[in-house]
């Protein structure tokens, strides 16, 4: 996954959620946007391969595609040629618009991200294209080879077709006949069960609630939350040893570019120290159920970030402000270390907590 870490501005000291000084309720302003607009994150530019229409449409049809490696370009290349029988998502004109997604899983950065033009009015569309991966052989060995077809339609929303994985570990680079076009049936889409259970490190973290920040105020003030980023540890290498990472934060249902704060980058390390604190306010104690603090990890390389892992730290109650939100997904260890906060103001609670896959949505630039 990545963003576009040079058009982000925004500062790193605080951040105030109660911009609208007319209203009492500061985040509930925000609730607003807790639809679709909701999934959008602090991770930028950023699609989930499960983001988009599964089970509408049969999938039937076969991909015809080859794989091979270039050693002097240390490059993957991925021939799609055509795709044949497809299902039809217009059934009255027996026809689909499908183009073809192919991602190096688990890392579905920007690097990991490529897809053909879209050939309309077909359910047998001839691509002939290549799709190029920059990656080191070796670090190919560990990834997996996602091809899924989608049929776009005029509002350019996306239909799933079908797909076909590949594990690279066991391929057979040096076999002649795995450079030949081959057809492959296009599957249902896998549960995405075993696709993150490998291991992308671990942040170490303090949280604090402060309900009163200017003590003896008579006007009742909103509180702050402080958040705290010490260090990471055993960070996943995407690009062989080379790693620069930094961490951002936002505070959801609020996805602006505002809402966003970030530490600085810290290089050649899988283990880097940041201690950099981040404060939001604005909170009131009612608002402490509804919000989420996403933090995700980034691998800031050239012009681009690749995700590395993340946490979503709240009461994981699928909800906020009354309308269900896929963000609000904190697992057991980040609900309780939220829980610890709220139960202990004015305290700062420690916890070094595994990073995890984020299903995250498009921002709006």
């Amino acid at each position: 996954m990545s963003d576009d870490r040079e058009t982000d501005t925004t500062s790193e000291s605080s951040y105030q959620l109660s911009r609208h000084k007319k209203s009492p309720s500061s985040l509930t302003n925000l609730s607003s946007s807790s639809g679709m607009t909701s999934l959008s994150s602090v991770s930028g530019s950023v699609m989930s391969v499960y983001s988009g229409d599964f089970g509408n449409l049969e999938v039937k049809g076969n991909i015809q595609f080859a794989i091979d490696y270039v050693d002097s370009l240390k490059e993957l290349h991925v021939f799609v040629a055509q795709c044949k029988d497809l299902a039809a998502a217009d059934v009255k004109k027996q026809r689909s618009d499908p183009y073809v997604k192919t991602y190096l899983l688990p890392d579905k950065g920007k690097m990991g991200k490529k897809k053909t033009l879209v050939v309309k009015k077909t359910l047998n569309p001839v691509y002939n294209e290549i799709l190029r991966y920059k990656i080191e052989k070796q670090i190919l060995k560990t990834q997996k080879l996602n091809l899924s077809v989608w049929h776009r339609d005029t509002f350019k929303r996306n239909s799933f077709l079908g797909e076909v994985e590949l594990d690279l570990e066991t391929w057979d680079w040096d076999n002649k006949q795995n450079k030949q076009l081959k057809w492959y049936p296009l599957k249902r889409k896998t549960a995405p069960v075993a696709l993150e259970a490998e291991n992308r490190g671990e942040m170490k973290l303090a949280l604090q609630y402060v309900p009163e920040p200017i003590p003896g105020k008579k006007l009742p003030t909103t509180g702050e939350v402080h958040i705290w980023v010490k260090e990471c540890l055993d960070l996943p290498q995407l690009r062989g040893s080379h790693l620069n990472s930094f961490v951002k934060c936002i505070i959801l249902p609020d996805t602006s570019r505002k809402s966003r704060q970030k530490t600085r980058a810290v290089g050649k390390t899988t283990s880097p120290v940041f201690n950099h604190t981040m404060v939001y306010d604005g909170f009131r104690p009612e608002d402490l159920t509804e919000a989420c603090v996403e933090l995700t990890v980034w691998d800031h390389y050239k012009l681009t970030n690749q995700f590395l892992g993340g946490l979503r730290i709240g009461f994981g109650t699928g909800k906020s402000y009354g309308t269900e939100v896929d963000w609000m997904d904190s697992t057991s260890e980040e609900v309780a270390l939220w829980e610890k906060m709220v139960k202990s103001p004015n305290t700062w609670i420690e916890a070094t907590l595994p990073l995890r896959m984020l299903l995250i949505a498009k921002i709006s630039k």
